[in-house]
């Protein structure tokens, strides 16, 4: 499997007649956007603004951030299962207009555990979302609607409006490519390197995922056991973020830290990047034996891995679903690594983890709860409503896991944890 992105740089986002690319600029019909975003009936209305690199603006609620992408003609739909038809992800030319980032708020949404954008201020330093163009979104569904109804109409409304941004590329000479192929577990020419896996939890069950919520390929994971996906279904629309993102957003599905990076060792001839298993953080034991199991036996004889990264989706406990299929894998032959985020609020090493599996002992750690920022007042807030404005334009102190990007299950957050 093959897939080239064709990336346009964007430097500057602003708002015009057409939807556009001005060189470097990306443009946008903001009149023409609403109107198709408004073909949902179940909103009523669609709010949108600018937030720019280095504007002391804040963004909350998020309900989630995406790349804008488009499929070139002939390459497979967008976002299959979600707007396009179901085909597999991965393959063919996808445009990327890199630099800019489509920023849902979600307007039902309180801001509790929930997650903001900070563009301007030391958070701000420690997130990669502040050095992005973000078109926000704030789709006001019908005040009728159950709540997960109104959720899918903001998955919709992400998606749509990725495609539309990205189409302006489609006749466009990209700035550069990239291309990522890999024959998976049969891939010739590759004898004596290390054979790598991914192991990623897409959804975690102690959260019954919504009928609506579409997650993989347009399905919620309700009954799922442990699926292999290419590397590319991953960065090519096959996985988007739940309704409650949990510090993963889809822009870094689309970018995975772990994925790309694999790619790069595969590239240079240091490993054989083989192929990745998703999977979910179970609800029960029986559940939770049952998932791990067929994953570990997933990379061991289906991908005959050598090696193993784990990343978890959710809270505490899915935690011990990560670390029960990392053991199996090390009890098997197979060298693990796992992402792990603090869950403690004392800062101690001891109650840092959920687990204590001896075998499982090369963890990284992505942040977590123990920290906190210290946020000054903005100028500027986008925002669902004025009640949230108000809360958000202040100063405050907010926990690092409720700023996207501070803290990612991802892999991308520049926190580092040292026992001393």
């Amino acid at each position: 499997m093959e897939l080239t992105l064709a990336i346009h740089q964007i430097c500057d986002l602003r708002f015009g007649d057409s939807t556009h690319l001005d060189g470097s600029t990306l443009v946008v019909d903001q009149l023409g956007l609403t109107t198709y975003l408004l073909e949902d009936p179940r909103l009523q209305s669609v709010d949108m603004d600018i937030a720019n690199p280095g504007e002391a603006c804040r963004i909350g609620v998020v309900f989630d951030i995406i790349e804008p992408r488009a499929k070139a003609s002939g390459a497979g739909s967008d976002y299959p299962g979600i707007l396009g038809t179901i085909t597999t992800a991965g393959n063919g030319t996808t445009h990327v207009l890199r630099g800019a980032a489509v920023t849902v708020v979600d307007t039902g949404a309180a801001l509790g555990n929930s997650k903001i954008v900070e563009m301007t201020g030391p958070a701000s330093e420690e997130s990669p979302y502040s050095v992005l163009h973000h078109l926000t979104i704030v789709p006001h569904p019908n005040l009728d609607l159950e709540r997960h109804i109104a959720q899918n109409a903001l998955r919709l409304a992400s998606v749509k409006t990725s495609v539309y941004l990205a189409k302006a590329a489609l006749d466009q000479q990209p700035d550069s490519t990239e291309v990522f192929q890999s024959d998976g577990p049969t891939q010739a020419g590759r004898d004596g390197l290390p054979r790598v896996a991914y192991i990623g939890q897409i959804h975690s069950r102690q959260r019954v995922a919504e009928v609506d919520e579409q997650i993989l390929y347009g399905a919620n994971t309700a009954g799922m056991v442990p699926v292999m996906l290419h590397p590319n279904e991953w960065l090519d629309g096959g996985v988007v973020s739940g309704y409650q993102n949990m510090g993963v957003e889809t822009y870094f599905y689309q970018n995975h830290p772990i994925i790309t990076e694999l790619y790069r060792w595969h590239r240079e001839g240091k490993v054989t990047l083989v192929g990745t298993v998703a999977t979910m953080a179970a609800s029960d034991n029986e559940d939770r034996e049952r998932n791990c199991m067929l994953a570990s036996d997933m990379v061991k004889w289906n991908l005959a891995a050598d090696g193993v990264a784990l990343t978890k989706y959710g809270g505490g406990a899915p935690h011990a679903d990560m670390a029960l299929t990392a053991r199996l894998c090390e009890e098997s032959g197979i060298y693990t690594t796992v992402q792990v985020s603090d869950m403690s609020r004392d800062r101690q090493a001891e109650s840092a983890l959920l687990f204590n599996y001896p075998e499982v002992d090369a963890i990284i750690y992505v942040g977590g709860g123990d920290t906190n920022w210290n946020l000054p007042a903005v100028e500027k807030v986008v925002a669902g409503n004025p009640a949230m404005t108000a809360a958000l334009e202040v100063s405050q102190e907010i926990p690092a896991g409720g700023i996207c990007g501070v803290t990612s299950q991802q892999g991308i957050s520049k926190l580092r944890c040292f026992v001393y």
